[in-house]
C-alpha cells in the first residue's frame, strides 16, 4: 500500500508561520536544520498520519501565483472553530461567513497564513 505521508510547504518566518497553525490546531514535532541550511518544522494534527512540512531558507524569497494551492481541514462545528479562530486573531473570509452558513449546504471557509497560502476549513 502506498500512503501520502507529508506537503512541504517555504516559508518566510518559521515562527510567525509555527504560531499560525498551532491556532488551526497543528503540534508542532521536530525542529531541525537539514544538510542543505534549511530550518524544517514538522507539524502534526493529532489523529492524522500526514503533516506539514515548513522549510525556511534565508536565501529563498517566497512568492507564488495567487491560489496556486491551499490546504484544507475538516472540522466538526465550522462556526465553533471559525469563532475560535476569529477570537485568536485570524480574519474569515469569504465576508459574513455566519450569514453565509445560515443557509448554505456545504459549509467553508478559508484563512491565509502569514505567506498567502490558504487554508480551506470544511464541515465535516
Amino acid at each position: 500500500m502506498i500512503k501520502f505521508l507529508h506537503t512541504r510547504i517555504r516559508v518566510s518566518d518559521p515562527d510567525a508561520s509555527i504560531a499560525f497553525y498551532q491556532k488551526l490546531g497543528f503540534e508542532v514535532g521536530e525542529r531541525k536544520d537539514s544538510p542543505q541550511g534549511n530550518k524544517l518544522a514538522f507539524l502534526h494534527l493529532p489523529g492524522n498520519d500526514h503533516f506539514l512540512e515548513l522549510t525556511y531558507s534565508p536565501e529563498f524569497n517566497v512568492e507564488f501565483p495567487e491560489d496556486l494551492m491551499h490546504t484544507a481541514v475538516g472540522v466538526s462545528d465550522i462556526i465553533e472553530y471559525c469563532d475560535k479562530l476569529e477570537q485568536d486573531g485570524l480574519e474569515i473570509w469569504p465576508e459574513a461567513w455566519r450569514e453565509k452558513f445560515s443557509t448554505a449546504e456545504r459549509k467553508m471557509a478559508f484563512v491565509t497564513d502569514p505567506d498567502g497560502y490558504e487554508v480551506e476549513i470544511l464541515e465535516r
